[in-house]
């Protein structure tokens, strides 16, 4: 299961907005390279992936990454967290940037 922060989702729907303006079919997907995992554009979910729909934006995540997209300082990174984590030390909280 995914969840997102307020300051997340206002990320996802910038970013959305901002590619779409290139390519309307563009989407952000959420993948483990490695170790990591990434937030990377995509014009499509891939088998297995779980969409999640959001106001403004779509997020495919691929297959078996659950936690918490939040969002960290500094330049607005997006991360996963673990599923039931603390916010992290860095992490924004609010909408609004706070």
């Amino acid at each position: 299961m995914i969840e997102l922060t307020p300051r997340a989702a206002e990320i996802l729907r910038r970013a959305h907005a901002a590619a779409a303006r290139f390519n309307p079919e563009v989407a952000i997907r959420v993948v483990r390279r490695g170790q990591a995992v990434e937030f990377v554009l995509a014009e499509g979910a891939e088998d297995g992936d779980a969409t999640v729909e959001g106001q403004g934006y779509q997020l495919f995540v691929q297959e078996g990454l659950e936690g918490v997209v939040a969002v960290v300082e500094p330049h607005d990174r997006l991360i996963l967290r673990p599923p039931g984590s603390d916010p992290l030390p860095d992490e924004v909280l609010e909408a609004d940037g706070h």
